[in-house]
């Protein structure tokens, strides 16, 4: 998230606010994709794709990014390694925020899919 997190809860309470986040995004992108989808002929599976890739990229970089640069940078020095953690809010919750935010998104796109399509009309 390019925001500032500083208002998020820490733990659990702060992964739920994200996938929160995450699932609006979903749903508002899903949205957005289908009407341009039925316009341009796409079908069910390329606006899905795009719509959760979408989120996850809007919502959930940052986490990602630090979830990926704390496993695997090579932080020479302890005081690099305190800077790098003073600028993330909760570091103890990234992976945390990083899956609510994975299930969010999915969730939100499924909720729309689910609304907007005709598939469960027809039968």
């Amino acid at each position: 998230m390019n925001y500032d997190q500083s208002w998020m809860g820490y733990g659990w309470i702060g992964g739920l606010e994200a996938g929160a986040i995450s699932l609006g995004a979903g749903l508002v992108l899903y949205l957005a994709f289908h009407a341009f989808g039925r316009r341009n002929g796409w079908n069910d599976a390329r606006q899905i794709a795009w719509s959760y890739f979408l989120a996850l990229v809007l919502t959930g970089r940052v986490d990602f990014w630090n979830l990926f640069y704390f496993n695997y940078a090579r932080l020479q020095s302890l005081q690099l390694l305190q800077a790098k953690l003073a600028e993330v809010h909760d570091p103890d919750g990234i992976g945390t925020r990083a899956m609510c935010e994975l299930l969010g998104a999915a969730v939100g796109v499924f909720v729309a899919w689910l609304l907007c399509g005709r598939h469960w009309r027809q039968g």
